[in-house]
């Protein structure tokens, strides 16, 4: 799948996994919503959950790189399909351990995992030292969202791993 980050360049270089991905050919990025093309947007505001069936919409993924205080209104101004992530626990170094608090390249390899493309989400897991770590931690719910037909499904598993966390 082609992976595209709408890219706002508020973070410290040295930490970005966006420019990361970017410099190892894992993904382009863009400095406007205009320049970003059309695809699966991840977005922790939609009202939708990624799930498998998301696939045939197109085989682009585009995730937002911007601070949270932005987040909101630049996610909305890229076009495409949105959809949020389901629970997913974070492995890098800030948030290690903290559910929904995915960096880029976390949010990116779940959606490649959700949508089928685990090879992918390996290999793009390899350009950090914690990236293995962020599929084994969770190994569990991918393969189960992974498996779901749609996104109702996808919710349905979602509140297991939420009820559990209670």
């Amino acid at each position: 799948m082609e992976l595209h980050i709408r890219y706002e360049g508020d973070d410290d270089p040295d930490k970005c996994t966006a420019r990361r991905l970017a410099k190892f050919g894992h993904a382009e990025l863009h400095s406007s919503a205009r320049a970003t093309p059309y695809g699966i947007v991840l977005n922790p505001f939609a009202e939708q959950a990624l799930s498998p069936a998301d696939r045939a919409e197109t085989d682009r993924i585009v995730a937002l790189d911007c601070s949270w205080e932005t987040a909101k209104q630049e996610a909305f101004d890229l076009a495409g399909v949105h959809r949020a992530l389901p629970f997913l626990v974070a492995s890098n170094p800030v948030n290690y351990g903290t559910p929904f608090q995915l960096n880029t390249l976390e949010a990116l390899a779940g959606a490649l995992v959700i949508l089928g493309e685990r090879e992918q989400a390996e290999e793009i897991c390899s350009t950090v030292r914690w990236g293995e770590t962020f599929l084994e931690l969770n190994a569990e719910p991918l393969q189960r969202y992974s498996e779901c037909t749609d996104s109702s499904e996808v919710v349905a598993v979602q509140e297991e791993y939420l009820a559990a966390e209670e």
